[in-house]
């Protein structure tokens, strides 16, 4: 979120599909299967090809042309739904913290957008530019396949930077930074307010930034500095969002974060003040909760996600073996995909969780549950169960 560092992102796992223009119209539902057949995917990107990528962005955020959202049915198209499905249609969700197709933030507009819901994103400003030629380029059309075949439209992203509230809290270096040239209304506070001006209301905020500068530090040699910097673009930027968007956010609406074990339990080599942004994080959650609830009638919760291999935790040098410890000693012995945090994001802004809020839900394949790694060689005498690979 510096101008010196890159914001934390996540993994996503992309599957492949047929599309085509007559599934356009469809309704989409929530049915969040795996198993779809690729062949005959066409280069499809929806961003109006006049706008211009290169320049002067940001003084109107970017808009897909024709402005359909493939993932939502019909406004008037409220049919009763068999079964017990995640139903979004009619839902419009903002998330912060999109800036390419291979984070968290990605996956969950995925499976908002696979239930029915409108996405808006926020991306960081120095990765504007390149987020949005890589969608207008058609870069990420595998990765917007949706269950039905249909591909997610993303109707307007903002660029946004939250470690900044307001305007007049971005220090002149920033504002004279190249990588931030062109670029307007992309504080906290301007962003809630071009969204409020373009869109009236959301349903669902999600936060899914972060960043510490000196996450590979142990936290004994952590300056005042890095430590700050974590809570700031970790954790506080999740009490600004929701302090600037609560107000258009419809009451029996919800917002998610996400944070990580490292909040409760010792990870060495996760520093830098990451692991004191993830506590403040959750502890943040619960008193968000009742004010928020209190005062607007929205859900507060937080989403505990397990290792991915992504760009982030790559940076932190030591994500395969975190992965590998997981698969070794979670109850669930398989790798995590970002797809099931998304679809656990999609549970929690759902009608289905409306009774709950200040929690901490955990999708890491029961990791949190256990209290020691049982492929410590202290065990290699026991019994242990093991899955069947087969």
């Amino acid at each position: 979120m510096a101008t010196t560092s890159n914001m934390m992102q996540h993994i996503a796992i992309a599957t492949p599909s047929t599309f085509s223009s007559r599934e356009a119209s469809k309704p989409c539902l929530a049915l969040f299967t795996t198993n779809i057949t690729c062949a005959k995917l066409k280069s499809s990107c929806h961003i109006s090809s006049t706008q211009s990528l290169s320049q002067n962005v940001n003084s109107t955020p970017l808009r897909f042309g024709r402005m359909i959202t493939k993932a939502m049915s019909d406004s008037n198209d409220v049919k009763p739904l068999p079964g017990l499905p995640i139903d979004l249609r009619g839902k419009r969700a903002f998330i912060a913290g999109v800036a390419d197709d291979n984070g968290y933030g990605w996956a969950i507009a995925k499976s908002l957008a696979a239930a029915g819901a409108e996405i808006l994103v926020g991306t960081w400003v120095p990765a504007l530019n390149i987020f949005e030629s890589s969608l207008r380029r058609g870069k990420f059309d595998e990765s917007r396949v949706l269950p039905d075949g249909s591909l997610m439209e993303i109707t307007k992203v903002y660029p946004l930077d939250a470690v900044y509230d307001t305007p007049e809290d971005v220090p002149e270096d920033v504002k004279t930074n190249k990588r931030y040239a062109g670029s307007s209304k992309w504080t906290v506070k301007e962003v809630a307010e071009s969204v409020k001006e373009d869109f009236g209301s959301i349903d669902i905020l999600v936060h899914s930034l972060a960043n510490g500068p000196e996450v590979s530090k142990p936290l004994l040699e952590t300056s005042r500095y890095g430590y700050l910097a974590a809570i700031s673009a970790s954790s506080y930027s999740y009490i600004s969002l929701l302090q600037h968007f609560a107000p258009i956010i419809n009451r029996g609406g919800a917002t998610i974060s996400l944070t990580y074990i490292a909040s409760e339990r010792i990870i060495p080599g996760y520093g830098g003040g990451m692991s004191s942004a993830k506590a403040a994080l959750e502890s943040d959650t619960q008193v968000l909760a009742f004010e928020a609830g209190r005062k607007h009638g929205i859900r507060v919760n937080t989403i505990s996600a397990g290792p991915l291999r992504s760009r982030a935790a790559k940076a932190i040098g030591f994500i395969d073996m975190m992965i590998d410890y997981s698969s070794e000693n979670a109850p669930l012995q398989k790798e995590l995909s970002a797809e099931e945090v998304g679809n656990a994001a999609a549970f929690l802004a759902s009608p289905l969780a409306s009774a709950i809020t200040g929690t901490v839900l955990y999708v890491d394949n029961g990791l949190n549950a256990m209290g020691v790694g049982v492929d410590s060689p202290v065990f290699k005498d026991l019994d242990i169960p093991r899955a069947n690979k087969n």
